[in-house]
């Protein structure tokens, strides 16, 4: 990839996109499409991995701000009881709650129905590969592609055992290549960090303060946050699932490069990797503006 290439975007020209996997900063990416559009960019096909797939469907069916506009308004004590817990499964949630609220603020298109061409990328755990979802139900599919293992349960779709899409392709660029798009722009979810690598971004009683109140905020610390010892402190920096997404994330990282490497994008959106925790979905608004602004930035300094 080269600026060179980027600065060869027309205005209305077709443009694929790719959403990538990321969590949480996956929200960063309704500020990247609003920022592409405002500049008259003409979307005509996406693909996305884990929340990308999330965004993407939701732009897809004509109905990104009304995404924007919801998590905007959502709060972390609305978006935690969202999350069903998942007992006798194998993940910590089942993600039933999330997908009904995201059907009432979205509608529940068909997927072959959209105006645009969507694909959301999930991976086949009994296969081992990457399987494209073009068809049907577009939550289903949205639903398959983030199925973080551990996280969310698995989704049985079509006779397979399906799960996050980031585990394979965090950047799902050859899922794009199938449309009539002249030009390719990724978002990258892994983006240099905001803060110097080794210094910490909250300190322990910042992070105290964020934790949920009750009995979920208690539930959630034990899985989220690092045990604490008999005074309250913590006596490891990471709790479990704080622990896995971080190992997800260095993985998806490095695909991603790799991915870049062989079909590289025309332009690409880089979001810093500490914008902020993977489960922090409450902090969309803040997200939102982030991908705004490192859009704005990239496609200055290609010549827009």
């Amino acid at each position: 990839m080269s600026d060179a290439h980027a600065t060869q975007i027309a205005g209305g020209e077709p443009v694929a996109l790719v959403l990538g996997a990321g969590g949480a900063r996956g929200m960063a990416q309704i500020g990247v499409i609003e920022a592409i559009q405002a500049r008259g960019m003409n979307i005509v096909a996406i693909a996305g991995s884990s929340s990308g797939a999330l965004v993407g469907g939701a732009c897809a069916a004509g109905k990104l701000a009304e995404l924007g506009d919801w998590m905007r308004a959502t709060g972390r004590n609305a978006m935690l009881r969202l999350l069903d817990p998942g007992f006798g499964r194998p993940a910590l949630f089942t993600g039933d709650r999330l997908v009904q609220a995201l059907r009432e603020i979205v509608g529940s298109p068909r997927i072959e129905e959209l105006p645009l061409d969507f694909t959301a990328v999930a991976v086949d755990l009994l296969r081992q590969r990457e399987v494209w979802l073009r068809r049907g139900d577009m939550w289903s599919a949205v639903r398959a592609s983030f199925a973080i293992p551990g996280i969310f349960t698995p989704f049985e779709l079509h006779g397979r055992e399906l799960v996050d899409g980031g585990l394979l392709a965090p950047l799902p660029i050859t899922a794009t290549r199938l449309s009539d798009a002249h030009r390719l722009i990724a978002v990258d979810m892994h983006g240099w960090p905001q803060v110097p690598e080794g210094q910490l971004v909250q300190d322990a009683e910042a992070l105290a303060a964020l934790e949920p109140p009750g009995m979920v905020g208690r539930w959630l610390g034990r899985h989220f946050g690092g045990d604490r010892d008999g005074d309250g402190r913590r006596d490891h920096r990471f709790g479990l699932t704080e622990t896995m997404s971080r190992a997800l994330d260095t993985m998806q990282a490095q695909i991603a490069r790799v991915q870049m490497a062989l079909d590289p994008p025309e332009l690409v959106i880089r979001i810093p990797r500490d914008a902020c925790q993977f489960y922090e979905f409450w902090r969309a608004a803040e997200l939102i503006e982030v991908g705004r602004r490192e859009t704005d930035k990239a496609l200055d300094a290609a010549g827009y």
